[in-house]
This record gives C-alpha cells, sequence and structure tokens, in this order.
C-alpha cells in the first residue's frame, strides 16, 4: 500500500470526524431551552413552531412546571436559555442570585386570579366566604411555599379573614395545572387557578368568581444568564412582544402587561 494515499485517507477520516463533531455542535447550539410557568403550557407550545417557522435550524425545547421549581433548576445549573415566571417574586430571586442576563428582563403578559369547581357541581359560589360551608371538604390550590397562584389565593384568604378557616380544607399541588386537573376530575369542591388555566378545561370547570389581588398579576420573562444560547434567547424574548405573538397569547386568555 502506498504510504502517502494511506495517509491520505486517513487524513479524509479525521477531517470527517472533525466536520461531524462540529455539525453536532452546531445543531445542539441551535437548541433554545424555554423554562416557563406550567400555566402557559397551551400558549407556549403554540408558539413554539411559530418562532421556529421565523428562525429556521432553531428547535425550541419547553420545559413547564411550577416557577419556584424552574427557578431551583436553574440555580443549580440547569442548562437552560429563557426563564418565564407567572409572578415578580420568582424572578426577583432568580435576579437577587445573579441568574439572569443584565437587562433583559421585562413584562409580557398578565393574567387574573379565579375560583372554580366542577362543571357539574350543584354548590353555589358567590364569595370566598362561601368556602366555609359544610358541603366544602376540599380546596385545591398550589402550595404557598412554591407555586405562585398559591401564594395568590393565600393572600385574598388572608385579607378576608378566612385563611385559618379554609386551611384545613387545603389540598396543595405542586402547580396551578395540577390544581385545576383536581378540580376537573372533580376530587375537590372548589379550586384557585388563573382565568387562563379554567379557559383549558372549560368544559370540566367553570368560574364562579374572579378574586382581585392585591399585586397585579404579571408574568416576566428574562433571558438566563449562563444559557448556552443566548443569542436565540434573546430573539426569543423579542418574538413573545410582537403582535402575532400577542395574538395567540390572547387567545388563550392572557392579557397585554
Amino acid at each position: 500500500m502506498n504510504t502517502s494515499s494511506a495517509k491520505r485517507r486517513t487524513l479524509r477520516r479525521y477531517a470527517s470526524a472533525i466536520l461531524l463533531a462540529l455539525a453536532t455542535l452546531t445543531t445542539h447550539a441551535a437548541d433554545l431551552t424555554v423554562s416557563a410557568a406550567a400555566s402557559l403550557t397551551n400558549a407556549f407550545r403554540d408558539l413554539g413552531p411559530l418562532f421556529e417557522a421565523q428562525n429556521p435550524g432553531t428547535k425550541v425545547l419547553f420545559n413547564f412546571a411550577a416557577s419556584d421549581a424552574l427557578l431551583q433548576q436553574i440555580a443549580k445549573g440547569a442548562p437552560v436559555d429563557v426563564f418565564a415566571s407567572a409572578d415578580q417574586e420568582t424572578m426577583d430571586k432568580a435576579e437577587a442570585q445573579k441568574l439572569l442576563a443584565a437587562g433583559s428582563r421585562h413584562n409580557f403578559v398578565r393574567n387574573s386570579l379565579v375560583m372554580i369547581s366542577p362543571s357539574d357541581s350543584a354548590l353555589s359560589f358567590k364569595s370566598l366566604d362561601d368556602l366555609k360551608q359544610a358541603a366544602v371538604k376540599r380546596v385545591a390550590l398550589g402550595n404557598p411555599t412554591g407555586v405562585p397562584a398559591g401564594r395568590y389565593a393565600k393572600s385574598a384568604l388572608e385579607a378576608e379573614g378566612l385563611w385559618s378557616a379554609i386551611e384545613p380544607k387545603a389540598i396543595y399541588a405542586q402547580s396551578v395545572r395540577q390544581a385545576l386537573d383536581y378540580v376537573a376530575r372533580g376530587e375537590v369542591e372548589a379550586g384557585f387557578v388563573y382565568a387562563t388555566d379554567a379557559m383549558v378545561q372549560k368544559d370540566k370547570v367553570k368560574i364562579a368568581f374572579s378574586i382581585p389581588t392585591e399585586t397585579p398579576i404579571t408574568y416576566p420573562i428574562a433571558v438566563v444568564a449562563d444559557g448556552p444560547n443566548p443569542y436565540a434567547a434573546r430573539k426569543f424574548i423579542d418574538f413573545v412582544a410582537t403582535s402575532p405573538a400577542q395574538a395567540v397569547l390572547a387567545k388563550y386568555g392572557f392579557q397585554k402587561p
């Protein structure tokens, strides 16, 4: 065998291996990971393909959970590019821990808190005080220690002097969507969710009334400081503020901030 020919073949194999490795790295670099509050699940799943169509080669990967849980993942080094929270408090914590890219934080939607019951329920709810009636044995809400919607619900009940009476009936959920499921399945008599969540299962739950909150329910979004794809992350944040994206969010009941 000719030595020079063998060397050329070896070099070609090495070159092919390097090109393959670079292609793999490029593919992974094009992935955009978005960690978003559970209440954004349906709307963001619709937004993903729209963003990908405008940004060929970029694949959006979503991770949905309670805002506090997402923050913990990011703080522990999860490879996340964008963080969208259901409250300001959680994003404030992210900022305090220096987990966000400077100047990237923006409010992009607004929501409201509602009380719901199963669609076939015969119980009548006109005010929070009605939760004290004996027929109401279980009330679903996000765990206030880790779910923004649960904190809003607890605060509203405390404002009416009802928390001590309702707390023994509380069935804590790990996300607002889990609280929604408890009500939709008829496992509780009532529950607290966002208005947008109630719309997702409007055939299985009914809204009793909206609940005023001391703090407006605005959703902030930001670029994660050490995310692997900061360029696409900033493009996604700009994208959610565009008219087409806001139209999708409005379809699911979200309001402009």
